[in-house]
């Protein structure tokens, strides 16, 4: 019954495994380091009819472009998946994200609250 369970995902808590999985982050940070590296070439002009250096510079850059890409994808998205609550992830929302929560409490429309604004000077 328990694998049952497990497979449907009922109650279970969500990981932080399942929200990006490893494989996951690395198709991502080498989808931007390819991105990056044929943006360098074209930009370089490792395309056209350059002399051979310059055409093997162009291709050294990519690389070096390349791999900056990938690594910082690599830590900019780790690091963006700290901030996210597993347990955040699947919980639903059934009023409006930008509304403040029911449960602060609004002042008065007539008087003034002890901790809205700066007070007057007291003698």
């Amino acid at each position: 019954m328990s694998a049952d369970h497990s497979a449907a995902g009922g109650d279970r808590p969500t990981t932080r495994r399942e929200i990006m999985r490893p494989v996951q982050l690395l198709g991502l940070a080498f989808g931007a380091a390819l991105f990056a590296g044929v943006v360098t070439l074209v930009s370089m002009g490792a395309f056209q009819a350059i002399p051979r250096e310059d055409v093997q510079r162009a291709i050294v850059v990519a690389l070096i472009v390349a791999g900056v890409a990938f690594i910082a994808t690599l830590v900019i998205i780790a690091l963006l998946m700290l901030a996210v609550d597993p347990a955040q992830v699947s919980k639903s929302v059934d009023r409006p994200v930008l509304y403040p929560d029911e449960s602060d409490e609004t002042p008065d429309a007539g008087g003034s609250t002890s901790g809205d604004g700066p007070s007057s000077p007291r003698a």
